[in-house]
């Protein structure tokens, strides 16, 4: 038996493994897991040198899995830009980008995140953008809703970005006009955000170091939360880059899997696709694994733009039968899936509506018939599915990447419910249902789309199906609650089993990496409306302690 360099002892233990699901003491070497068992058992191997960690009785845990979030995106979105809640009002908003504006130079770029959904009818009128005009003094803005698949930009920002009313839709994208005008309102949909992105990129100072920054941002708050380990769901040559170079310097204590993008949809100045896909190996290290491709298969509803199998509500605007369009016909979605299995690339495939969800699974049934059977799927979001499809996920390996933070009551829901029948829009994410089927359910967060990353939000939401931290009433669907035990396993070894990697992590199990985290409370001591009162007291990567709570 190994000399342990650390013995952590007098803890409640959750392993999440089943072989020994519960333990008082564990002991690390060289960054891995050398023992499990009791207090007496773990501290026979300790030597003179052997830190002891006696946490007098505190609850430990896995280090938390994040299975879908932006993580560099959300960095730079702590360090540089304005931020405001999703239920702001319009006014609000409006006010937020007068203070933000005071203090910038006269020609500098107003960026900031992020409208609610329900704001996309404020956002629409161009009585909007004189109004954000005169908050900015005339300074370009750039303002991102909740889904992070529409913008405002105001009258300079249209400027720079070169849209006028003479500026023909994008491909998969709407630019919103005045009906009256025909001018630009300033709402931009899907990739017509993309001219707009390009101005901003061409505004400011994108450097290596500023992406290493704030990827290095990213990681201090994710450790905050307990977490050590997730999948960064759009990644560019840029954040893949900025990963590499940290854990070259040591600096990247996490494990990361990457999701390279299949296309331009809502990106710009980036190389994706094939080209993107043939890099990937320059970006692999000991911690970062470039081993996804990411499809957005669909758009949002609150937009019209997630593919259903049933129409929304008539509008004016979108008439009647509207069911929206997949960003990709199943022949190409199919050929790509089978080109790059063939390279041992597994998919997070983003689908919103029912029919996108159909499409992917038909897909992935194709690439499973022709012999790839080790590739990892993941159906991302999927608050829709229909329930011929739900079996399908289980049958065809495929992962449920959920994102609980964004389906509970609240904005995003509520927006939900005002395009799509009301019978429909209360029946969100069949949690329950997938896990009965033997599904693998995976939880992220999607941050920046959600507030937070933290962990305890979407794993107390699993539970109660209502807004954890109480700002809206009444619960979504509660005979899909699961467990406390399955939503944290939904939040830990499942995610690591979703990426690939619970060959290191996901569990406290001998031989895997020493990722940990010390607990305020035991989360299963507590009433379940309690639940997101926990927090990392200490969070340890590989047996070094990364975070400790002040």
């Amino acid at each position: 038996m190994s000399k342990a360099d650390v013995i952590v002892t007098n803890a409640v233990v959750r392993t999440m493994d089943p072989e020994q699901p519960r333990a008082t003491a564990f002991a690390v070497a060289g960054g891995r897991i050398v023992l499990v068992g009791s207090v007496d058992e773990v501290r026979a191997i300790a030597d003179p040198d052997t830190e002891i960690v006696d946490l007098a009785g505190a609850a430990v845990i896995p280090g938390l899995v994040d299975v879908h979030n932006h993580h560099l995106m959300a960095g730079e979105t702590d360090l540089y830009q304005l931020t405001f809640s999703p239920s702001a009002t319009f006014d609000e908003v409006v006010e937020a980008v007068r203070v933000y504006s005071a203090g910038l130079e006269p020609d500098a770029w107003v960026i900031g995140e992020a409208f609610g959904s329900v704001l996309i009818d404020d956002f629409s009128r161009g009585s909007a953008r004189q109004r954000l005009d005169e908050a900015a003094g005339g300074r370009p803005v750039a303002l991102t809703d909740d889904s992070h698949h529409n913008r405002f930009a105001s009258t300079r920002a249209l400027e720079l970005a070169g849209i006028t009313a003479d500026t023909p839709d994008p491909d998969q994208g709407h630019i919103v006009r005045d009906p009256g005008t025909g001018e630009p309102t300033g709402l931009l949909l899907e990739s017509a955000t993309i001219a707009l992105t390009e101005a901003v990129d061409a505004g400011l100072q994108r450097t290596p170091e500023r992406y290493r920054g704030a990827s290095r941002r990213a990681l201090e708050i994710l450790h905050s939360y307990g977490i050590t380990a997730f999948q960064d769901a759009a990644a560019t040559v840029e954040i893949m880059g900025a990963l590499r170079d940290l854990d070259e310097a040591d600096e990247l204590h996490a494990w990361v899997s990457s999701c390279m993008l299949s296309s331009g949809f809502l990106f710009a100045n980036t190389p994706f696709g094939d080209e993107l896909v043939a890099r990937g190996e320059e970006f692999r290290t000991t911690h970062h694994r470039p081993d996804f491709v990411k499809v957005a298969l669909d758009g949002v509803p609150p937009t019209y733009t997630g593919a259903f199998l049933t129409p929304y509500l008539e509008t004016p605007e979108h008439g009647h039968g509207h069911c929206g369009v997949t960003t990709m016909e199943p022949a190409e979605l199919e050929a790509w899936l089978l080109r790059t299995a063939a390279r041992g690339l597994g998919a997070k495939i983003h689908c919103t509506g029912d029919a996108s969800v159909r499409v992917a699974l038909d897909a992935i049934e194709t690439v499973r018939a022709a012999g790839h059977l080790e590739p990892k799927y993941h159906i991302a979001h999927g608050q829709f599915v229909h329930p011929e499809d739900r079996p399908r996920f289980a049958s065809l390996d495929v992962a449920a990447d959920i994102s609980p933070y964004l389906w509970f009551p609240g904005v995003i829901t509520d927006a939900i419910a005002g395009v799509r029948p009301s019978e429909e829009a209360s029946r969100l994410q069949p949690n329950r249902d997938l896990l009965d089927l033997g599904v693998l359910v995976a939880g992220g967060s999607d941050w920046p789309v959600s507030e937070s990353p933290n962990p305890w939000e979407g794993i107390q939401g699993l539970v109660t199906r209502a807004d954890p931290l109480g700002r809206h009433s009444g619960t979504l669907w509660i005979e899909q609650a699961v467990t406390l035990e399955e939503a944290l396993e939904i939040f830990t070894v499942n995610g690591a089993k979703a990426m690939g990697m619970d060959d290191v992590t996901g569990s406290l199990s001998v031989g895997k990496s020493a990722d940990f985290v010390v607990l305020n409370q035991d989360p299963f001591a507590v009433p379940a409306e309690r639940i997101v009162e926990t927090h990392a007291v200490e969070t340890w990567f590989a047996g070094r302690r990364v975070y400790a709570h002040s």
